[in-house]
């Protein structure tokens, strides 16, 4: 039977975090370390551990790996990637130093970190310039961009997603300045064994590093990697924790999409619902809707992700289908919100 991995904390909605611990599972016995499993994780666990995963102690670790032989250690949690490099010290398994864990949680020591080794950060003047992120496996000397997610912002100031796109062929695979930046962004950090997420402004003075996330992406964005290339990065998150080579083979040549529905008012959601006989059936799924009448939903410019009402993929044969067939989806979604009321002033 394969040994166990621990997983500190499920880190997001079931709706985004579903996909990749059922692929996980299929392949390890998975243990989450959280205070309590959320509903919808308890069907892909296989062992719980009562403990805040941000500050479990090393007692508690080795009183279950006593028990239990742990294999690796995963997190796709940000603010638990200093306690999974720890705890992979401990018992030995392959992690990412705790060091390079903190100074992605820093953007100042981060940006220092990639001047320092000519990995250029993104200043507060790159405004310009579209959003990339670079899907990256890195194994012990060589750091592969399995995918580029290219992503599509709405209004300001929240400036939240409203898409994400991946496609097999993006020209910008080929671009020798955005693959040393990241290969600059890896070797600045000392990542080996994790897949990472790098995100990149395209400026005019070449790529510039937003952010470095050494843990598998939200959002789908592995979906829609798997739906796109055939590679499937929960499983290689899983294969490099448990210091085994993954499969990164391409074995897809296609286009995916995913896009989120944002209420345009501020107050009560009152109806929300999905004409099925208008709506094309998507191709790598049907609507999610994720809100529901009575809940309080903030408009776009102002809304962070618990205020989605909806999200849908779309795979095609290149970009332009995906989003041909998100545009007739959207327009298959009703959605009513009472305004909130306006305070008056005296």
């Amino acid at each position: 039977m394969p040994q166990p991995v621990l997983l500190l904390g499920t880190g997001r909605p079931g709706t985004y975090g579903a996909f990749a611990l059922a692929r996980i599972a299929a392949v390890h016995p998975v243990v989450l370390v959280e205070a309590a499993p959320p509903a919808w994780a308890r069907p892909w666990l296989t062992g719980h551990i009562a403990a805040d995963p941000g500050a479990v102690s090393a007692g508690v670790v080795a009183r279950y790996a006593a028990r239990h032989s742990v294999r690796g250690v995963l997190t796709w949690d940000g603010e638990h990637l200093v306690a999974a490099a720890r705890i992979a010290a401990w018992l030995g398994v392959p992690g990412i130093p705790e060091e390079a864990a903190a100074a992605c949680a820093d953007p100042d020591t981060l940006s220092a970190l990639l001047a320092r080794h000519k990995a250029p950060p993104a200043c507060p003047e790159d405004t310009e310039g579209p959003l990339v992120c670079a899907e990256t496996v890195v194994l012990d000397d060589e750091v592969r961009i399995a995918a580029l997610t290219r992503t599509t912002l709405g209004p300001p100031p929240a400036r939240q997603p409203l898409r994400h796109s991946v496609h097999a062929h993006d020209a910008l695979l080929h671009n020798p300045f955005l693959r040393q930046t990241v290969e600059r962004t890896v070797r600045a950090l000392g990542l080996a064994h994790t897949v990472v997420h790098i995100g990149l402004r395209l400026t005019d003075r070449g790529p510039r590093v937003t952010g470095v996330a050494p843990h598998l992406p939200g959002d789908l964005i592995p979906l829609l990697v798997e739906r796109a290339t055939g590679v499937d990065l929960a499983v290689a998150a899983a294969a490099l924790a448990t210091g085994r080579s993954p499969a990164l083979t391409p074995s897809r040549q296609r286009a995916a999409s995913i896009q989120f529905a944002y209420p345009l008012t501020t107050g009560l959601l009152a109806h929300l619902t999905v004409d099925s006989a208008a709506a094309p059936e998507p191709s790598a799924g049907g609507v999610v809707l994720t809100r529901r009448p009575g809940d309080r939903v903030k408009a776009a410019p102002y809304a962070g992700p618990a205020d989605r009402l909806a999200h849908w993929v779309a795979e095609g044969a290149c970009p332009e289908e995906c989003e041909q067939e998100l545009r007739r989806t959207a327009d298959s979604l009703s959605v009513v919100v009472t305004p909130s009321a306006r305070r008056r002033v005296a």
